[in-house]
């Protein structure tokens, strides 16, 4: 694409955000959350689903360990009707944070594939980081693995399709998902706002990695090694983020959730081939959902599962978010949690990528701040991680930021993590963050210049389209 077309492309985006102004809705979240029926709760485990027995032992063995929660009680049925997937046992979490963390585990998975690799990225860059994922994607496939890709259209919108046709000449079959072109906005109109937000990588479906973090030079340096931004201005530092791999059965769901999307965008019925569903054994003792959503289905799942998790809060409430844009229910939640006792915290970036997102949030604070919930930005590097954790017990790592256009125009895709352990790890890395964040309070911010409150305000009034 040149740089005439590109500018092209851009000058349409801005127009269809004028014309989705009038076109975007609000979505029933309250209706969702009041017509979702709590159903049975499924665990399934390296065999098949277990028994209602065994299923219960290890609920009331979780409970045991946090009985300072109601997230047991009713929330674990409400999100699997949301989810439509069971919880799965026997998996193995592990956290991984910022991008060389997570490239160098990535690539190592990848360079022991020995049937599939699966990756379905918002963005994907080439540059350095690019090409040693090209590099690494090229030679599995010499190999003989196959090799599938699904790229966002308009988050890699600045990567050269010459990088994409690279790949396909090396055998690897690579998909555009909705694409994008100056003329395709008269042709598609605001159905160009539905996008692929997910980042996922699942490896000869036996290890899958999801969260916030793209293909991407933002995160620094490709090697295991990150930079150092010491010296370096904010917005050059390397990205904050959180990934996590995942083992055991759950990555059979995720294995899924690829090839939905996969024929779901080449019009055409899902892959079955029994290869690509490999018996998996139990390798952990993590319990795990995944949550994939998509505007064709509704409500993304994820964002109404954490609603529902804050209102069953009992102790704590703990999200790190880049893009914070609440919906009336979600604002809600957090109020009345932090009301009726439950520390409620917040950190969200204090510099970020979309200036006209960061001031909308900031029309949020005082609401916030005066219902007792803390907030904290995230101070020296931007933050892009969408993670959160409640009661020390009921974790989520995904994509889903906590704005409208996660709510209402994006494919997302969500793990949910049940248990203290991985909790623990959740909060130590939360308690990082904050060390490195400065508190927002309300004296502080009651302090701000009357141009700053204008300009939230005025930023408030795109809410919908961000």
């Amino acid at each position: 694409m040149t740089d005439k077309t590109r500018a092209a492309v851009r000058a349409a985006g801005m127009a269809l955000l004028a014309v989705s102004a009038a076109c975007t809705t609000i979505p029933p979240i309250d209706r969702y959350l009041l017509e979702t029926q709590p159903t049975a709760v499924r665990l399934q485990g390296a065999h098949g689903v277990l028994s209602h027995d065994a299923s219960a032992k290890i609920l009331a063995d979780l409970k045991a360990r946090s009985p300072d929660t109601a997230i047991f009680d009713s929330h674990v049925a409400i999100e699997q009707s949301l989810a439509g997937t069971p919880l799965s046992v026997g998996n193995k979490a592990t956290l991984l944070e910022d991008g060389p963390a997570t490239y160098a585990a990535m690539l190592a998975a990848i360079d022991g594939a020995r049937s599939s690799i699966h990756m379905e990225m918002y963005i994907f860059e080439g540059g350095e980081v690019g090409e040693r994922f090209a590099a690494a994607l090229a030679a599995r496939r010499k190999a003989g693995v196959k090799v599938r890709v699904i790229y966002d259209s308009m988050g890699s919108i600045e990567t050269p399709k010459e990088f994409f046709e690279g790949l396909r000449q090396a055998g690897i079959e690579v998909v555009e998902f909705n694409p994008v072109s100056a003329a395709g906005v008269l042709q598609k109109g605001i159905e160009l706002d539905h996008r692929d937000h997910r980042k996922l990588v699942v490896v000869d479906g036996r290890v899958a990695f999801l969260g916030g973090i793209n293909i991407s030079k933002v995160y620094g340096s490709g090697s295991s090694r990150p930079s150092r931004p010491a010296d370096q201005p904010i917005k050059d530092r390397p990205w904050r983020d959180t990934q996590v791999e995942l083992q055991g059965p759950v990555v059979a769901q995720l294995q899924h959730a690829f090839l939905e999307q996969w024929a779901k965008v080449r019009k055409e019925a899902p892959l079955t081939d029994a290869a690509l569903y490999p018996q998996l054994s139990s390798v952990g003792k993590d319990v795990v959902r995944a949550m994939p959503g998509s505007p064709d289905d509704g409500v993304d799942p994820s964002y109404i599962a954490l609603i529902s998790a804050i209102e069953a809060a009992a102790t704590q409430v703990r999200i790190t978010n880049a893009y914070f844009v609440p919906a009336r229910e979600l604002l809600e939640a957090l109020e009345r949690a932090a009301r009726r006792g439950v520390a409620v915290e917040l950190i969200l970036p204090g510099y970020s990528d979309n200036w006209l997102v960061t001031q909308a949030g900031h029309a949020y604070y005082e609401d916030l701040l005066e219902a007792g919930v803390k907030i904290y930005e995230r101070k020296n590097r931007l933050l892009h991680a969408k993670t959160a954790v409640v009661d020390g017990v009921w974790s989520t790592i995904g994509s889903t930021n906590l704005d409208w256009r996660s709510l209402t125009h994006n494919d997302e895709l969500n793990a949910v993590v049940l248990g203290p352990d991985f909790a623990a790890g959740m909060d130590a890395m939360f308690d990082k963050d904050r060390a490195l964040s400065t508190p927002i309070t309300r004296e502080s911010w009651a302090e701000r210049p009357i141009t700053d409150r204008v300009k939230e305000q005025a930023a408030r009034c795109w809410a919908l389209l961000l």
